[in-house]
């Protein structure tokens, strides 16, 4: 497994943002991947999506690496921020756009500001 945790360390700490997802960010194969590949998506933000479900071993790996129990894992600056539920709680808060701002991750505050007015 070691391999799997060399290449998931490489990946989180060579990419600013990273969503290890089901699916790609231009297909996501499950709803929680989906939503927060949108997320970040419409918000514009330039993130490395691995797909778990093309390597056994990263899909396995990533949950030992993070201490995590599901997928899709978001890392922003080499830290682990969260999965779905945590993603989209910080969207709705801000939080997520203060830990953009706080880390220096370009994204578009307007389509952040449109996500919170569509689910308000």
């Amino acid at each position: 497994m070691t391999d799997a945790q060399d290449q998931i360390r490489e990946t989180v700490n060579s990419n600013s943002v990273v969503l290890f997802m089901k699916g790609t960010k231009s297909m996501p194969q499950c709803g929680f991947s989906s939503r927060v590949a949108g997320v970040l998506n419409f918000m514009g933000v330039d993130y490395k999506d691995v797909n778990v479900l093309s390597d056994e071993a990263i899909r396995q790996g990533i949950k030992e690496f993070s201490d995590w129990p599901t997928i899709p894992q978001l890392y922003v600056k080499g830290e682990f921020v969260g999965g779905c539920d945590i993603i989209t709680e910080m969207t709705l808060s801000g939080e997520l756009d203060q830990l953009f701002d706080a880390k220096g991750v370009t994204y578009d505050k307007a389509a952040a500001e449109k996500i919170r007015e569509a689910n308000a």
